[in-house]
C-alpha cells in the first residue's frame, strides 16, 4: 500500500502530517501489510529533517503561492509563481504520482499541496483533505469539489459548496508523544526551581517577535510571581538574550527565567507538562496540543494571519471557557500582565479552564483519520 502526503508552507501543515504518519505506522489494521509512505511538497530544512526521522521518502517540487497583499514586489512574485512555479510544480507532481502510483493522497493544504491535489484529480487518485482552521485556506477551497473526504478541526468550518456528507470533524491531529512529559524530567531539563507557578511562553516553532516584546516589557514583574520557560525563536534569540540580560540583574530572578531559541519535540513535551499557564499564538496545532494537555492558556492571535484565521480559531476555542484571547491588533504589556495575574488570583478559574480544555480536546484525531482513509481498498488507483 502506497500513501502520499502533501502540504506545505509551515509547521502547522507538517506536524499534523507527522501525527497521521505515526498513527499509520502504529495501526493494528496495517500490522501485516507492507506500507510505503511518501511526501511530495516544497523543500525546507525542517521538513527534510522531520521526514527523515519518520523514514518518509521526500519528493521535492516547486510550489508557488498567490499573496493577498499588493505591493510592486508581491505582484511580480505572484506573476512569476503563476506562470512558472505552479505549472512546473504541477508537472513534477504529475510525474512523481505516475511513477509512484499511490493508493491514497492525504493533503494538509497550504500552497505546497495545490499542484499535487490537481494531479491527483487528473489521475483519479482518492484525495483526502484536512483543514486545520475555521476559515478554510485557498488550497482546501479549490480542491474540495473532487476530494473524497474533508476532515476539519473545528465543527464551525464551512467548505464552500462541499456537501456535508463529505465533511468530517475530527479535530487537528497532534503528536501523541507531547502528552507524556513528566514533572521530574521537566524539572531536570529546564533546571526549574519549582517555587513559583510556571508560565510557558512561545510563539510557535518560529517564535514571535511581538510576543517577545510584550514579555520583555513586563519581565521584572512576571519574575516576582512566576518561573518562566520562554521560546523566543531562532531569529529572535540574540536580541532577546541581550535585552533580558540587561533587565534581569538579580541572581534569584535570573534562575527563574529559562530562555530558548528553539525547543525540540521532546523539550516542548516537558515544557507543556511543567506549565501552569501557556501564553501562545492561536494556530490550530497549538490550540489542540494545549487542549489535549488540559492546560489553561492565553492566546494572542497572529494579526496578519491569512483571512484572520488565528483570531477565529482563538475565539471558537475561548468560547468553551478554556482560554482567554487578547486582541491581536494592539495587545499591551500591561493588559497581558493583568490577565495573567487575574487568572492566578482565581484557583477555581484555573481548574475550570483546564476542564474545559480537556472537554474540547480531540487527542485521537490522527487515529480517527487513519481509520477512515484506510477504508480505501488496497488496489491500484484508477488511471485515465
Amino acid at each position: 500500500m502506497k500513501i502520499v502526503f502533501t502540504g506545505g508552507g509551515s509547521g502547522g501543515h507538517l506536524f499534523p502530517i507527522i501525527a497521521v504518519i505515526r498513527e499509520i505506522k502504529n495501526s493494528p489494521d496495517l500490522k501485516n501489510k507492507k506500507i510505503k509512505i511518501y511526501f511530495i511538497g516544497p523543500d525546507g530544512k525542517v521538513t527534510r529533517e522531520l521526514l527523515k526521522k519518520e523514514e518518509v521518502e521526500m519528493k521535492i517540487i516547486l510550489a508557488g503561492k498567490m499573496r493577498g497583499y499588493v505591493t510592486p514586489k508581491s505582484v511580480l512574485q505572484n506573476i512569476f509563481d503563476l506562470l512558472v512555479k505552479i505549472p512546473v510544480g504541477f508537472i513534477q507532481s504529475l510525474t512523481w504520482l505516475l511513477k509512484t502510483s499511490p493508493n491514497i493522497i492525504f493533503s494538509k493544504g497550504g500552497y505546497g499541496a495545490l499542484p499535487v491535489n490537481i494531479a491527483a484529480r487528473i489521475l483519479k487518485i482518492p484525495l483526502f483533505l484536512h483543514e486545520s482552521d475555521i476559515v478554510p485556506g485557498k488550497t482546501t477551497r479549490l480542491s474540495a469539489k473532487y476530494a473524497k473526504t474533508i476532515f476539519t478541526s473545528f465543527p464551525e468550518t464551512k467548505i464552500g459548496n462541499a456537501p456535508l456528507s463529505k465533511i468530517v470533524c475530527t479535530g487537528n491531529p497532534i503528536r501523541k508523544n507531547l502528552l507524556f512529559g513528566t514533572e521530574k524530567e521537566a524539572k531536570q531539563l529546564f533546571g526549574l526551581s519549582g517555587d513559583k507557578p510556571i508560565l510557558f511562553i512561545w510563539g510557535g516553532s518560529q517564535g514571535a517577535k511581538e510576543m517577545n516584546e510584550l514579555v520583555i516589557t513586563i519581565l521584572p514583574n512576571l519574575l516576582k510571581n512566576f518561573e518562566i520557560i520562554h521560546q523566543c525563536g531562532l531569529k529572535n534569540y540574540e536580541e532577546t538574550k541581550v535585552m533580558t540580560d540587561i533587565i534581569i540583574k538579580e541572581q534569584q530572578a535570573a534562575k527563574r527565567y529559562h530562555l530558548f531559541d528553539f525547543l525540540t519535540e521532546d523539550e516542548i513535551k516537558q515544557a507543556y507538562k511543567a506549565a501552569h499557564l501557556i501564553v501562545s499564538r492561536a494556530g490550530s496545532g497549538a490550540i489542540f496540543e494545549i487542549a489535549a494537555l488540559g492546560k489553561p492558556s492565553i492566546l494572542i492571535p497572529l494579526p496578519e494571519s491569512s483571512q484572520n484565521h488565528q483570531a477565529r480559531n482563538a475565539q471558537s476555542y475561548a468560547s468553551t471557557g478554556a482560554a482567554i484571547v487578547m486582541e491581536p491588533k494592539n495587545p499591551t504589556p500591561g493588559l497581558l500582565f493583568s490577565r495573567i495575574m487575574l487568572i492566578f488570583s482565581q484557583p477555581e478559574k484555573l481548574r475550570e479552564m483546564s476542564q474545559a480544555a480537556l472537554k474540547f480536546a480531540k487527542p485521537n484525531a490522527g487515529e480517527d483519520i487513519v481509520r477512515q482513509i484506510l477504508q480505501i481498498k488496497n488496489e491500484p488507483a484508477a488511471r485515465p
